[in-house]
């Protein structure tokens, strides 16, 4: 744990300190706050909830979490500091684990700039604010996920764009599997069995329970193994490179 918290702060450190990050950060508060006001019709649905929020949260991690965690590897492979990072005596799944508490951090100081507007309807309304923290709670962990992918992506290339576009088409792909098109497409090619199956890999409707304050066992075995997944391919990838041929 000592290695992974230094590996946190280094990382988290070089977040702070990237104009990147803040522009990352407060792009996706004003794109919460846009979708939900313009598009879901925040107060003209005249409801105490946030749904018109973070029922546009899994579009917008698909984007933004990609931009977050492209740097975490490319940058030190771009910049030359990797072989300096693998050379310290510190396990691999330390490295990266503390790479990828550090952006999940940042992810997470996002969500709570949004929390005003939590704020915003408990003083206009009485919301169930049990639905709005689960609903947060959720988002945070599909934040995790996507992280954990582009962590996974970022490994593999030296180039931030390269790992920024192949995290986003991966993360879109997940998201995409629950939209009502793409189940009917997949049943009328591959069947309702595979149509089914494909909607239980879609993040789109454990943010929808989420929203409605169900957190299903299902839901958090799905999200808590695709993180692990990508986390174990990076592990796989970094420590390739650390066993690996000078």
């Amino acid at each position: 744990m000592t290695a992974t918290l230094a590996v946190f702060r280094r990382e988290l450190a070089a977040y702070i300190h990237t104009p990147l990050a803040w522009v990352i950060v407060a792009a996706f508060v004003f794109a919460s706050g846009a979708f939900a006001f313009q598009l879901g019709g925040l107060f003209e649905a005249g409801e105490a909830s946030l749904d018109a929020m973070f029922a546009f949260h899994p579009w917008l991690h698909l984007v933004f979490m990609p931009a977050i965690a492209m740097r975490l590897w490319s940058e030190d492979m771009r910049g030359g500091t990797l072989e300096t990072l693998l050379a310290l005596p510190v396990p691999t799944y330390a490295l990266v684990l503390g790479k990828h508490l550090a952006a999940w951090a940042v992810s997470g100081a996002a969500l709570a700039l949004t929390t005003p507007l939590w704020l915003s309807i408990s003083l206009l309304g009485q919301p169930d604010h049990g639905a709005i923290a689960t609903a947060y709670l959720v988002s945070l962990l599909i934040a995790g996920g996507h992280l954990a992918l582009g962590g996974a992506i970022s490994a593999l290339t030296s180039s931030q764009v390269v790992a920024f576009v192949i995290s986003t088409l991966i993360a879109f792909a997940f998201t995409a599997a629950g939209l009502p098109v793409v189940q009917e497409t997949v049943q009328a090619t591959l069947g309702a069995g595979a149509a089914e199956a494909a909607a239980g890999f879609s993040l789109l409707d454990l943010m929808s329970n989420g929203q409605d304050g169900l957190v299903t066992a299902p839901g958090l075995i799905f999200l808590l193994s695709f993180t692990g997944l990508w986390l174990g391919l990076t592990w796989i990838t970094v420590d390739a490179r650390r066993s690996g041929p000078p």
